[in-house]
């Protein structure tokens, strides 16, 4: 209903004219106070738009650009593929055995610790020693079971 009304106003003007002039009378009504009024409307109306336009929408942001990691010449040879693989191999021995050997370090350590408290720590190194036995063979039983070959039986 109020959408109707608000229609049946702007049929109702006539001119620009007559509303300016209308506007001109309701500003002279509006007393003393109509300059500080219009200013503390203007300072509030400029105070949101700048909020408003700091903010703006920006749009979607662009994608990223890929790089690719190069590390190896895509046109390697296979002879170049081999040889890198077995340099790696090497490495990851050589690493493996500098690791074994500070577990060793590590156990000496731990054993000398042990016999210095007063414990049998060579009792405990062969119970260590035969749970470990125990458990692969119970793995290999195990896998032997499932049909498949276990993992230090070459396939046949």
């Amino acid at each position: 209903m109020a959408l109707i009304r608000s229609r049946s106003f702007l049929r109702n003007v006539s001119s620009p004219r007559g509303m300016i002039e209308d506007f001109m009378e309701v500003v002279r009504q509006a007393g003393d106070n109509r300059w500080r009024i219009g200013v503390a409307a203007a300072i509030c109306t400029v105070a949101v738009f700048s909020v408003m336009f700091q903010e703006g929408g920006r749009g979607a942001p662009k994608p990223p650009e890929i790089t690719y990691i190069t590390v190896w010449d895509p046109h390697r040879t296979e002879a170049e593929i081999i040889a890198s693989n077995i340099e790696n191999q090497k490495r990851k021995d050589r690493l493996a055995a500098e690791q074994a050997k500070r577990d060793e370090d590590v156990k000496q350590m731990y054993m000398a610790l042990g016999r210095a408290t007063g414990m049998d720590v060579d009792a405990i190194d062969k119970k260590a020693k035969a749970d470990k036995a125990a458990e692969a063979a119970r793995e290999k039983a195990t896998v032997q079971l499932q049909g498949t070959p276990a993992k230090d039986t070459p396939a046949k």
